[in-house]
This record gives C-alpha cells, sequence and structure tokens, in this order.
C-alpha cells in the first residue's frame, strides 16, 4: 500500500491543538509492572514531535483481550507510570476512554502533557468498529493520528471509522513501516529470501504464494515444513502436517519451480516422541521422520543450509519460528536463524522481521532488535501486508 494519499504527521495543522493519537502500546505486564516497554518507546519520534508542537496529547490503545467487559486485569493504568517515564512529561489517567472521566482528564491536562485513556476493548463496540462509539472517541481530541501499526488490519473504531470524523494523518512508527515493508518487496536488493515458519500452512498458505512472485529463495521451517515434505513423498511420522493442504503445499512448490523460485526445507530434524521438554530426543539422518516421532526442530545440517544459503543474500524476510522454541531442546534451530540475520546485517544486508513471534525469538535468545535493519511492530499486519491486503486503518485515511 501506498502512503501517497494519506497524510503525514508533519503535513497536519497540529501547534496547541489536542491531539488523540492510536498507539500500541498492548505491552506485558508482570506484577502491575510493564515489563517490556518497547511498544511505547517505538512511538517515540512522534511523541516528542507533539510536544514540540506544544499540543495535549490523548492516547488510546487497547491491552489483551477483556472481550467487550470491564476487566482491572486488562487495565491500562499500570501503563501510565512507564509512559510518564518515558516522555518526562506529567501523565493523567483517565478511567475510561469515552464520557466524563475521559473529558475531565483531557480537561485537567495541559498542553505538553499527556492522557491515557482506559483499554478500548472494554466497551464491545470498538472491535464492531461501531459509528456512535466512533463519535464519543472523537470528541476527545481535534486531530487525530495514527501510530499503531499493530492495528491497521483491524477494521475498528479506533483505527477505522474514527478517521472519517477527524482530520488526521500517520505517525512515524507507521509512516516507517509502510516504507520499509513497500521498499523491502517492492525493491529488494538480490538475492531476496525470505524465511517463513509457523505451525500451519494453511495460516500462510497466501503470504507463501505472493513471496513467490517476489523472492529469489524461499525457507520453509516450523510445523508447516512437515506438510511441504510429505507433499515430496517424505515421511512425517507424528509430526505436525495437514493433510489436506498437501495439494496446495504441491502447488506452492510446482509454482516455485516455473518461476525459478529455490525452496529451503529441512534436511534433517530434530524430534521427540512428544510436544515435551522432558522426553528423549534424537536427530534424524535425513528429511524423514520416523513413526512414532514428531519433527520439533530443523537439525544441524539444515542449519547449516539455511545459513549458508541466508548468508548470499541482501534482503532477508522473517515471519515464524522455525521450531518450537519455547522449549529449550527445539529451540536452536529459530536461534540459529537470528543469529544468521545479524551477521547478514553486518554484512550490509537488509533484514526484516515481521513481527510476531520471531521476535519472541530474538527475546528468548538475549539478542537486540537493533541487530537487524526493521523489527515489524505488528505481526498481522506485517504479513498481511506483505500479502498484499489491504489494511483498513490505512485505507480509512486515504479516504
Amino acid at each position: 500500500m501506498e502512503l501517497k494519499n494519506i497524510k503525514k504527521i508533519q503535513d497536519l495543522d497540529l501547534k496547541n491543538k489536542t491531539v488523540l493519537v492510536r498507539v500500541d502500546y498492548n505491552v506485558p505486564l508482570e506484577n502491575g509492572v510493564v515489563s517490556n516497554n518497547k511498544r511505547i518507546t517505538a512511538t517515540e519520534k512522534t511523541i516528542k514531535y507533539l510536544l514540540d508542537n506544544n499540543c495535549k496529547i490523548v492516547l488510546m490503545a487497547h491491552l489483551g483481550r477483556p472481550k467487550g467487559k470491564v476487566n482491572p486485569e486488562f487495565s491500562l493504568k499500570p501503563v501510565a507510570p512507564e509512559v510518564e517515564k518515558i516522555f518526562g512529561v506529567k501523565v493523567h489517567f483517565a478511567s475510561d476512554c469515552i464520557g466524563k472521566p475521559a473529558q475531565d482528564a483531557i480537561k485537567a491536562a495541559k498542553n505538553k502533557e499527556i492522557v491515557l485513556l482506559e483499554n478500548l476493548r472494554f466497551h464491545p463496540e470498538e472491535e464492531a468498529n461501531d459509528a456512535n462509539f466512533a463519535k464519543e472517541l472523537a470528541k476527545n481530541g481535534e486531530v487525530f493520528v495514527q501510530e499503531a501499526f499493530g492495528t491497521v488490519h483491524r477494521a475498528h473504531a479506533s483505527t477505522s471509522a474514527i478517521a472519517k470524523l477527524l482530520p488526521g494523518g500517520i505517525g512515524f512508527l507507521v509512516q516507517k513501516e509502510v516504507e520499509f515493508l513497500g521498499d523491502a518487496l517492492a525493491n529488494p536488493k538480490r538475492p531476496f529470501a525470505a524465511v517463513i515458519g509457523g505451525a500451519k500452512v494453511s495460516d500462510k498458505i497466501m503470504v507463501l504464494n505472493t513471496l513467490i512472485d517476489k523472492v529469489n529463495v524461499l525457507v520453509i521451517g516450523g510445523g508447516m515444513a512437515y506438510t511441504f515434505l510429505k507433499a515430496q513423498g517424505f515421511t512425517t511420522g507424528k509430526s505436525l502436517m495437514e493433510a489436506d493442504k498437501i495439494e496446495e503445499a504441491k502447488a506452492v512448490l510446482a509454482k516455485a519451480k516455473s518461476k525459478g523460485v529455490e525452496i529451503l526445507l529441512p534436511v534433517d530434524n530434530v524430534c521427540s516422541t512428544e510436544f515435551s521438554n522432558d522426553t528423549p530426543v534424537m536427530t534424524t539422518k535425513d528429511a524423514n521422520v520416523p513413526d512414532g516421532q514428531m519433527g520439533l526442530d530443523i537439525g544441524p545440517k539444515t542449519i547449516e543450509l539455511f545459513d549458508k544459503k541466508l548468508l548470499e543474500c541482501k534482503t532477508i524476510f522473517w515471519n515464524g519460528p522455525v521450531g518450537a522454541f519455547e522449549m529449550s531442546n527445539f529451540e536452536k534451530g529459530s536461534f540459529a536463524i537470528a543469529k544468521t540475520m545479524a551477521a547478514a546485517t553486518k554484512k550490509g544486508a537488509v533484514t526484516i522481521i515481521g513481527g510476531g513471534d520471531s521476535l519472541n525469538v530474538l527475546k528468548k535468545a538475549k539478542m537486540k532488535t537493533s541487530e537487524m535493519s526493521h523489527c515489524s511492530t505488528g505481526g498481522g499486519a506485517s504479513m498481511e501486508f506483505v500479502e498484499g491486503q489491504e489494511l483498513p486503518g490505512l485505507v480509512a485515511l486515504a479516504k
């Protein structure tokens, strides 16, 4: 999706205005404290720009899945002190995102201060993209800024319906996401490789078909690899394998062959009899998984093969772990992909992580997002962008 029909924050008249900003502050909390603030710091450039323009900033966000009901477990109140600490200005917390609580907090705030509204998803109207709820939200500001890339693929009131009610544009984070992903896909430095992992072919079939039209090398790992291996005639034992997707896997392989795209699949597997960290582990000699065993990670030969091929590439896009990395016995493959991408970055390659569990791999491997060229803040949004789907939160602003 191009940005030419969408205003940017720097195109908007913001001076001294009350600006309503949709942010993705869906952050992890431990004992009532933010345990990872990366989603907050990712909005730093936009928030500082608004402060420099003497704005009163009203932040709206969601946390978790409260299913349209008020649930203290999902309150954004513990996030307010972290926002205050990061931006160094007073943060007022509103106990609701609409009505008198919101209006009172906004009235109490001065310019160059921040108001954080309570969880949008405490109202079922948010996820229903309700026009009347959007009108209530719109009363909280004079200008709307979309800075939550992680939610732009959702047609919700705070992302879609609200864009019709206020002058608006996209913040610096969303600009960076769309421009980075767009440029990498439209004008990649070649060879261009994509590493796609995850559990199911059914979740990734659209993105695989789209990427075959764009990449030189397609690396497939994770549970979905076993459907592809089965399609090539290998045995898969008890591995996660979608029998009803074998024909689609064959079609992907055939399309890749016709386009001259090299597909890499595991050539050996780390297996166990159960999806558990407590059962004995074995490594296969080749791609076949014996009866009674399930493939849970790529093996050492595969790691070597993937590493060699990826280090030859100038652009690498990665989405999805290549093994059950949550368990220490099956983390080596996904850790190896992360380390190879970091090494490729040092060599000058453009490396992009498409959000989601791949970011959790980095965290578990104690690696920094700065070791990659770009780490998307929105897994679902980045994948739908790669698939070429329209993102409702951006389409609404374009209109």
